[in-house]
């Protein structure tokens, strides 16, 4: 997920909470589709688009519930099924990293890949589950960024060891891995390259260079757009985005040792959906190579679809690292909780 500092009014969203949670009388007895996702991609992402070209196909009402960001609605998803409430048809937004999680709360449907269509051009190496209840809709890469006004390129770090160099001090905004996507995934990165417990050295000894620790992805891009920094955790779509929306490239996609950790979202059919085929129909559209085609310049990461054409400009900005990093779903599952105490003592030192 791709926040971005533009938003929507938080009416919009709220007008979708009830609708969502309105009379069937509202639908004029159309069927309605429930679709929970996150409030960027029903706001400025390709949410708005997914609405209308469902509803000029089909003879019922999509509805996007976006109230939070993906966590949220995920929690709010698993206290409705817990409770026995159904009102959501389609999630749309599942982090890989959440996947697990999913899996074991049985929060989905298992997918019927003959009503998906636009299933075939997905490779596999994106399918993230192999028990066929979550498919993959897009997927990007967090990274750094830095401003090439305050750092040139042969000034930057290349590498985690340099980016650790006393020459950086309070040079770089971090994100919270508690209550950031972004900020967990460049945690997880640290892991995945100093190892466990390796990447708690390698925190104590970045903490001088950061200038703080925020508390999501749009106040420390606000802040880096401020100058407040040079370099700030970010996507390695952001050049593509300030040269698109923008017209500049001076925010610069910044790669540690080649590398970069990949994240894929997902969705699925809600376990219990009283529409399982227009919830089917929702997952095909958005595999679709009109819909993936937008995913790069509306939620700003790669389309899943080998059908899909991203804008030029974007595919020429748009960086895709010589070495993906992750680490299995499982294994952040088993040790997810203890890494972010261990982390949070840390940097509170």
């Amino acid at each position: 997920m791709h926040l971005r500092p533009a938003r929507l009014g938080t009416a919009l969203l709220v007008l979708a909470l009830l609708l969502a949670l309105a009379p069937a009388a509202w639908t004029q007895g159309k069927p309605q589709v429930i679709v929970y996702t996150y409030d960027s991609f029903a706001s400025w992402g390709p949410g708005k688009f997914i609405e209308e070209r469902f509803e000029a196909q089909y003879d019922a009402d999509l509805v996007l519930v976006a109230p939070g960001d993906s966590a949220e609605m995920l929690s709010r998803l698993i206290q409705e099924q817990e409770a026995g409430v159904r009102r959501a048809d389609v999630f749309i937004g599942l982090a890989d990293s959440d996947l697990p999680r999913a899996l074991s709360r049985n929060l989905f449907e298992p997918y019927d890949p003959a009503r998906i269509p636009n299933l075939a051009g997905v490779p596999d190496d994106l399918m993230t589950d192999p028990s066929g209840h979550v498919l993959p809709f897009d997927h990007g890469y967090v990274t750094l960024v830095y401003n090439k006004e305050k750092l040139a390129p042969d000034q930057v770090p290349t590498s985690f060891e340099q980016l650790a160099d006393p020459r950086f001090r309070r040079s770089l905004i971090a994100i919270d891995p508690r209550t950031s996507s972004p900020g967990h995934a460049f945690l997880l990165w640290t892991i995945a390259r100093y190892g466990d417990p390796g990447y708690l050295e390698y925190w104590e000894r970045l903490l001088p260079n950061l200038l703080t620790i925020a508390g999501g992805w749009s106040e420390a891009y606000d802040m880096f757009l401020n100058g407040e920094a040079p370099m700030v955790v970010s996507y390695s779509t952001d050049t593509a985005y300030s040269v698109l929306e923008e017209g500049t490239d001076r925010q610069q996609v910044l790669l540690l040792d080649g590398e970069g950790y990949r994240q894929v979202e997902g969705m699925g059919v809600v376990r219990g959906t009283a529409q399982p085929e227009l919830a089917h129909a929702v997952l095909n559209l958005v595999l679709s190579p009109e819909v993936q085609s937008r995913i790069p310049t509306t939620n700003w990461m790669f389309p899943v679809s080998t059908a899909a054409e991203p804008d030029e400009t974007w595919s020429r900005h748009a960086v895709q690292p010589p070495h993906p990093v992750s680490i299995a779903p499982e294994e952040i599952q088993a040790n997810n909780a203890r890494w972010l105490r261990e982390w949070a003592r840390v940097v509170s030192r």
